[in-house]
């Protein structure tokens, strides 16, 4: 009798910790895959805008914006930007348009994944990471400006919270198996 109601106080013990388990969530999963849904909302409206100028005259859209912004049509900055856009083909915002989709497919399947606390998003979202931080880097020392540097810092965070996370995980389970 007293087996049965210890094996009974074990398994109530068991599923009280999974309850716990369950509604206990990860806010820096949470917050980092919120970030990648917006950033995939993002490069999906880049997407969609350069399909959108595909044949139409993107000078004549920027000096619209530029007076509606009220800034000076002939000054510096609009001539530059006027210069600059001449350059790009339909081709070239087609390959824009592809790439910023692929690129937003990427981030939803990462932060859903994240969202969801799915291990296999934490390894993803680690190995893309990892392999765009050269890029990152390349552009600073091109250009250095904040928001390059920002956009570096965070994506520095976001990888060794995740590393963290994926050690943290790692010595708990103690075999190191893979466990979802």
């Amino acid at each position: 009798m007293e087996t049965e109601e210890t094996s009974m106080a074990e398994a109530h013990d068991f599923a009280a910790d999974a309850e716990h388990h369950a509604k206990h969530h990860d806010g820096g999963l949470l917050a980092i895959g919120l970030f990648k849904l917006v950033e995939a909302v993002f490069f999906l409206l880049v997407g969609v805008g350069a399909l959108h100028f595909i044949h139409r005259d993107l000078g004549d859209a920027a000096l619209r914006l530029a007076v509606r912004l009220r800034m000076d049509p002939e000054g510096r900055v609009v001539g530059f930007l006027l210069d600059r856009l001449d350059t790009i083909t339909a081709h070239r915002l087609r390959e824009i348009g592809v790439a910023t989709f692929f690129y937003a497919g990427l981030r939803v399947t990462e932060g859903v994944g994240l969202v969801m606390e799915k291990p296999w998003a934490e390894y993803l979202t680690v190995g893309l990471t990892v392999s765009f931080l050269p890029w990152e880097l390349y552009e600073i020392v091109r250009r250095m400006d904040w928001v390059r540097v920002g956009l570096l810092a965070v994506n520095i965070v976001v990888l060794a919270y995740l590393i963290w996370l994926l050690r943290r995980k790692r010595s708990i389970q103690g075999d190191g198996r893979f466990v979802d």
